[in-house]
């Protein structure tokens, strides 16, 4: 046991000296090209891009839309079952003297919601047309930079965000 709970420490003393490295290479520059991908990335913006595809209604952008919105949904869903579950402090909280660069959209942070929908949805995009799939994850791991450069989550939060979104990125190929 307390093996598992030395690992445990020093995993969790490396994510928040990570954190905290990165987090000292900002520049005003960075923080508001970061703050925009931040914002491109959450619910809002997936959503408004999921109903322009429907609303286009070609069978095309039908399809889209639909592992849009499938991926997302079960990302979303996951990480705040998690989060709320977990419920491990945002680095402003559990840092003392930490300042986060951008808003928390909850109180927790594990694992990292953005992170999760924008891999989920790069997945289930991937091999829909020659571009669409790497645009997505190229994107996606802008997400992922963004959410730990400006402070609102830890590392292993978007790695694990990750994990989720891959997950909720098949589930959504095999369901739509």
């Amino acid at each position: 046991m307390t093996c598992r709970v030395t690992t445990l420490a020093r995993l969790i003393a490396w994510d928040e000296a990570a954190l905290v490295r990165l987090h000292r290479w900002q520049r005003p520059a960075m923080v508001k090209v970061l703050r925009a991908v931040t914002h491109l990335g959450d619910g809002a913006s997936l959503t408004f891009l999921g109903l322009v595809l429907l609303a286009a209604g070609s069978p095309e952008t039908l399809r889209l839309g639909a592992l849009l919105g499938w991926s997302t949904a079960l990302a979303a869903a996951l990480a705040q079952v998690l989060k709320r579950w977990l419920r491990r402090k945002r680095p402003n909280a559990g840092i003392a003297g930490f300042s986060a660069l951008v808003a928390n959209p909850d109180a927790f942070s594990f694992p990292s919601g953005h992170t999760a929908a924008t891999v989920a949805l790069a997945v289930a995009w991937a091999g829909q047309g020659h571009w669409l799939g790497a645009l997505a994850a190229g994107f996606a791991a802008l997400v992922g930079f963004s959410r730990v450069s400006l402070g609102a989550h830890y590392p292993l939060d978007v790695m694990c965000g990750a994990v989720l979104g891959l997950l909720s990125g098949v589930a959504a190929r095999v369901i739509a």
